[in-house]
């Protein structure tokens, strides 16, 4: 029997087939009245975002690659002689002063970022494809509709909308297609010669649109940030008309009374692709020769083939599951019974990071693949703090390993640049990135040393890519890492310096990323030495470092040497208030309810603190959690919706995730007391910041399955709202594959597929006695040893464990 049948069947003997899960979809009665309310669509470069308007509809278009700016180089010259003064100015406590001599020469040479708005500098932004617009024809004047629905299905990544005016019903269909790399838009009516409409296409600046061989055609040139010649672009729209007149202008086509018609939209950018026009022209004539409903299926299989890696069910879900979505929303803050919405939103956050990058491209930025303006908000880059490590916090765990391969090639490529950077501000070994980056390779710090000093962003970048490691093991891959992560520890290696009042080897200057602290003077600094992340992120990069060049024996004597220093990075530390310390004093906070918790990344994505192993540490974890509060920012919400799973405060972290699906219409800049969703789910920073959602994704899967400690522990964070239900295809550390379904909040079976021999130890639940094991549907002779199961399987080896 294939495993996902009996896994299937296993669910149906324990459950009487109860836990069957809903479909997956959002859906609307009424079209969009604003971008967030849009239904995102996206192949994993090219994104499509359709508003459903009845009259005039308005599609939102996007290319991963399309990015103003361009290479430049932001490094301040002679900036490493200044480090000596603001050492030493950090180590004695005048961390104002060292600040300010950090504004005049240790920020960037130039613009930077441009403050966020860097789409007319050489950093650039990421910008809006463009607009495509349909105006629609009606036989009546009364064209109010009924029985409007808009959906947008997970399962099958494909947007419909349908409503019926004066008698007649409507219907259209909308994917990027994951075969054919274009977007289709199908029109139909349920009868004939009623389908007619105006299409033109534009964008809020440097376009030029026109018609050629009965096509639309929009091209255009953005600003590099020097001479103005910066990336270019094309994209084209074809329209397949069924009956009907097809007619075109200077820059617009119209169709007059045809039974149907199926649009393609084809585009491509000049980044990394010389013949980028001929690409779009080309994806575009094979897609004209291609059957709609052939390109349909192709498109759904190939999508499938990722999505369909895990699945989700929560039982007890309530009459809610029958709403639309926004007033499903509504109804989840005032009874949180709806268990089906959760599981929806943990799909809907794979779902987004599968539309929005592929192998070969780029990964998932500030807002993945989707922005409807050419200034992005803060540049819709990579900030290196933790937005782009939370936009793949889900991809090992929730089983998409296939997607790291972007963000293992834009870290690599920070390398080169970040050698430089690494040379001329800190005379330093290896390479650095600070807070920022972008697809140029920036590197640089930023323009204000109160958030842009922070140099730990390479090191974090590193221990995200190991975890594709720890997850697969894959040796290959780990040849390939190595020198990027080695060269990240020589940087540290390099640039550590001995702390004049403890002997501690320290990074400065550095941050806790954008917070800040008070003097004894009464002022106000951020800038400091060692912040307690900086020590956390280092010496799991050292100790990893060590591990990788074990295991391909490779360099015994740096090994030995990072090895030394980490034992003289400082200690993790508790203050007075019980609270694990920030910073290596134990200064006043001036935000206390502050959105970043930098100084928990050891609990969470770093492994360094326990609540088995490191207890009091975890205690002082737990303390600064209470201290932060639960409002912030919508992926601060996801972060610490994280930290308590890892604390093991399932109810804890169910409550953020009400605070993250709390609806909201936010859309402008609220970095307090913001945080929600969106009518169409995405998360609200506000504005839109698409890493709430994917960490939220990650934090249902903390709470229901850990492997960080070198066990797997089931059901470790859950809370009371799910007292059963099941999962298929979540990931643990180790190469192995886990599925499991519980009620009364205790497993009832566990399976575990191991894709490399190794050795799974797993934590079974208290007071568990009965337990069958079979490996392969052969009895296994299985042994605990204090609570601990051990099991040792080869490739493509499957255990069940059944606890009676």
């Amino acid at each position: 029997m294939k495993r996902t049948a009996f896994i299937l069947l296993l669910t149906a003997c324990f459950f009487g087939g109860a836990l069957g899960q809903e479909p997956l979809r959002l859906w609307y009665r009424q079209p969009a009245q604003t971008w967030e309310a849009t239904l995102p669509l996206g192949n994993g470069r090219l994104g499509a975002m359709p508003d459903g308007g009845v009259l005039r509809e308005n599609i939102v278009l996007n290319d991963i690659t399309l990015w103003s700016g361009g290479p430049q180089d932001a490094d301040r010259p002679g900036a490493t002689k200044y480090l000596p003064e603001i050492r030493k100015l950090l180590f004695a406590g005048r961390n104002d002063e060292a600040e300010a001599l950090i504004n005049k020469v240790f920020v960037c040479r130039g613009e930077g970022s441009g403050h966020g708005d860097g789409a007319n500098v050489p950093y650039g932004s990421y910008q809006v494809l463009g607009n495509l617009h349909l105006d629609y024809d009606y036989d009546t004047d009364a064209t109010h509709p009924q029985h409007y629905v808009r959906a947008l299905s997970l399962d099958s990544a494909i947007a419909s909308c349908s409503y019926t005016v004066g008698g007649v019903t409507y219907r259209r269909e909308y994917f990027t297609s994951f075969t054919g790399d274009v977007i289709f838009i199908r029109l139909s009516a349920n009868r004939p010669g009623k389908i007619g409409f105006r299409l033109s296409i534009d964008r809020p600046e440097r376009y030029r649109t026109t018609v050629r061989n009965g096509m639309l055609e929009m091209s255009g040139q953005l600003n590099n940030g020097t001479d103005g010649k910066g990336m270019r672009y094309l994209a084209g729209v074809a329209v397949i008309p069924e009956g009907g007149q097809l007619s075109a202008g200077d820059s617009t086509l119209q169709l007059r009374k045809a039974d149907a018609a199926t649009l393609c939209i084809s585009a491509a950018t000049s980044f990394r692709n010389a013949g980028f026009a001929r690409q779009a022209d080309s994806l575009l004539q094979a897609a004209l020769h291609k059957d709609y409903a052939a390109a349909k299926t192709a498109h759904i299989r190939a999508y499938r083939k990722l999505f369909e890696r895990t699945r989700l069910t929560l039982s007890n879900s309530n009459t809610a599951a029958t709403l639309p979505t926004d007033e499903r929303l509504a109804a989840f803050t005032r009874d949180p019974s709806d268990n089906g919405l959760p599981a929806l939103y943990f799909q809907y956050g794979r779902y987004l990071l599968i539309s929005s990058t592929r192998p070969g491209l780029l990964p998932p930025n500030l807002q993945g693949l989707w922005a409807n303006t050419i200034q992005t908000p803060w540049n819709g880059d990579y900030h290196l703090d933790v937005n782009i490590q939370m936009n793949h916090w889900p991809l090992e765990v929730t089983n998409l390993p296939m997607l790291n391969e972007p963000f293992f090639t834009l870290v690599k490529g920070l390398v080169a640049p970040g050698e430089k950077t690494a040379r001329t501000y800190y005379g330093g070994k290896g390479w650095v990135a600070h807070v920022i980056t972008n697809v140029w390779g920036y590197t640089s710090p930023g323009e204000e040393a109160s958030w842009g000093a922070t140099n730990s962003g390479s090191g974090w970048l590193c221990e995200m890519l190991w975890r594709h490691y720890a997850f697969t093991r894959d040796t290959a891959y780990l040849r390939q890492l190595y020198p990027v992560i080695k060269g990240a520890a020589a940087f540290y290696l390099s640039t550590l310096v001995r702390d004049p009042h403890n002997g501690w080897l320290v990074t400065a200057p550095s941050n806790s990323p954008e917070n800040g602290f008070r003097l004894p003077n009464g002022k106000t600094a951020h800038v400091c030495a060692s912040p307690t992340i900086d020590n956390q992120i280092i010496r799991e990069l050292f100790a990893h470092v060590g591990e990788a060049a074990r295991t391909l024996g490779a360099d015994p004597s740096f090994r030995q040497q990072v090895a030394a220093a980490a034992r003289q990075l400082p200690p993790n530390q508790i203050g007075k208030d019980g609270r694990l310390m920030e910073w290596l004093e134990e200064y006043p906070e001036t935000e206390p309810h502050h959105r970043h918790e930098s100084h928990l990344w050891g609990l969470y994505p770093g492994t360094e603190i326990t609540a088995a192993g490191t207890p009091r540490l975890a205690a002082a974890a737990k303390a600064s959690l209470i201290g932060r509060g639960d409002a912030g920012t919508g992926w601060s919400l996801a972060f610490k919706m994280n930290l308590w799973a890892r604390l093991g405060d399932g109810n804890h972290a169910f409550r953020l995730l009400q605070n993250l699906l709390r609806p909201t219409s936010q859309t402008g800049y609220n970095m307090v007391n913001g945080g929600g969703s969106y009518p169409n789910l995405f998360d609200a920073h506000p504005p839109f910041q698409i890493d709430g959602n994917f960490g939220a994704s990650a934090g249902i899967a903390e709470m229901l399955l850990q492997s960080h400690d070198g066990y797997i522990r089931l059901l470790p964070a859950l809370p009371d709202q799910w007292p059963a239900g099941s999962f298929r295809g979540l990931c643990v550390r180790g190469g192995g594959v886990v599925s499991m379904a519980w009620k009364d909040k205790r497993p009832r079976w566990v399976s575990v597929q191991a894709n490399i021999h190794h050795v799974f130890r797993i934590v079974l639940p208290p007071a568990q006695k009965n337990i069958s094991v079979t490996v392969n549907d052969r009895p296994f002779p299985a042994t605990s040893r204090n609570g601990i199961l051990e099991l040792p399987l080869k490739k493509e080896d499957t255990a069940v464990l059944i606890f009676k």
